[in-house]
């Protein structure tokens, strides 16, 4: 399993939350005051981790949602090409791929040890 189950009043800004099976940041919260016939509900607005495409949902505080189970491990690049490197995990040795942002591509060369994290079965380089 690589999420988990949280009340929505449980949330809170800079957390995580799964929108549409899209681990996603939360970025704002708005909760409402509990009507004559209803009750509290809360509007969150969130930024896909792997995506970055802004998602936004309505569910009442005493709702439940998935929260993803974030691994942040480290990896060291044993190739570079165009936009990708093939990473080797620090624990396991397991090599695998990932798309390089472009915000790391200068730094991105065989040999460097980067920082990726994982969930619901993506890969997201996040520091080199």
């Amino acid at each position: 399993m690589t999420w988990q189950d949280q009340e929505v009043r449980e949330l809170k800004e800079n957390k995580y939350i799964l929108i549409d099976d899209e681990p996603c940041r939360i970025v704002e919260i708005t909760t409402s005051k509990p009507g004559k016939h209803g009750e509290a509900k809360a509007r969150i607005v969130a930024i896909g981790i792997f995506d970055n495409q802004k998602r936004s949902v309505v569910y009442p505080t005493k709702h439940k949602v998935k929260v993803p189970i974030i691994e942040k491990k480290t990896a060291q690049i044993l190739s570079v090409t165009q936009n990708e490197a093939l990473l080797m995990d620090m624990e396991t040795f397991e090599q695998f791929t990932a798309p390089i942002p472009e915000e790391f591509r200068e730094r991105a060369k065989s040999g460097a040890e980067v920082e990726y994290w994982e969930s619901m079965g993506k890969r997201k380089i996040m520091r080199v």
